[in-house]
């Protein structure tokens, strides 16, 4: 169950990540993904993957928050 959580979690964050430049909201499911494989990282014990991901995944959130103001504030 563990391996196909992690699969799951990558094949989503590959997804997320190539539609990205189509909304936002793309950018803030890559982040959710992203902190979905780093939980994986972390049960499966392989901590600095758990911690890329991690890092990635905050990457990801700031970019999305960044993309929101942007469209609030465009005319």
């Amino acid at each position: 169950m563990l391996t196909l959580f992690g699969a799951v979690a990558v094949t989503l964050m590959m997804l997320f990540y190539a539609l990205e430049s189509r909304a936002a909201g793309f950018t803030l499911l890559f982040a959710l993904s992203c902190f979905a494989s780093s939980a994986y990282g972390w049960l499966a014990g392989t901590w600095p993957f758990g911690m890329i991901e991690l890092i990635w995944g905050g990457i990801a959130v700031y970019k999305w928050r960044q993309r929101v103001r942007a469209q609030a504030t465009a005319p």
